[in-house]
């Protein structure tokens, strides 16, 4: 994989700069720091939309599904049995996408629709066990990846880097859900160099 073009040196990394010294006006982040964020998260975006990727992990975890259908499994394994609708909404999708997709994974016998216990007129999308093991083995084979693809990392850097994502992540959706508040910036603030970090996964889309 190329690497990263270095980008124009910047006067917070001179020798002996602290962290105050890495933060511009009013305590916002150095710009630069801030353009190179925004690439590196624009890389992520496409490595984890690459169809070739999700064949990749699709074929070794032996779930033969495409990779509209991966984002549902996984999402429906995080978050329990939701109605349709919700889960469009939760993956930014329109509902009749989620429709053709649910049932493709009912027939393949991955998932069913159950009673909702708050309201009986309603039905609930659940996994069904085989959609469990399915979505157990998606992530178990992804996460041997992650960890082949890290393995000259300390565990140290990779508990941090854990940790600053999280937080990072937090912190944009938090963004998100204040400049949606005020009615302003709400789309601007919901992407980053087109990454979007305000969706669930950008797989999530209406093309999955």
């Amino acid at each position: 994989m190329a690497r990263m073009p270095a980008r124009p040196p910047d006067p917070a990394d001179r020798p002996g700069a602290g962290p105050a010294d890495r933060r511009g006006a009013a305590g916002a982040p150095s710009p630069g720091d801030v353009v190179e964020l925004e690439r590196a998260l624009t890389r992520i975006a496409y490595l984890l939309t690459r169809i070739k990727r999700h064949d990749q992990i699709r074929i070794a975890a032996g779930v033969p599904v495409d990779r509209a259908a991966v984002v549902i499994l996984r999402h429906l394994a995080e978050s329990g049995g939701m109605r349709p609708g919700e889960l469009a909404a939760q993956l930014e999708v329109e509902p009749p996408h989620i429709t053709r997709q649910l049932q493709r994974l009912a027939k393949a016998g991955y998932v069913d629709r159950v009673p909702d216990p708050g309201d009986r007129r309603a039905q609930l999308i659940r996994l069904t066990p085989a959609g469990q093991q399915a979505a157990d083995r998606i992530r178990a084979v992804g996460r041997q990846a992650m960890q082949a693809a890290l393995t000259s990392w300390t565990p140290e850097d990779v508990h941090q880097l854990a940790t600053l994502f999280h937080r990072m992540v937090d912190d944009f959706l938090a963004y998100a859900d204040a400049a949606a508040g005020s009615g302003a910036g709400a789309d601007a603030a919901t992407r980053v160099g087109g990454s979007g970090y305000g969706s669930e996964q950008p797989a999530g889309r209406s093309d999955p």
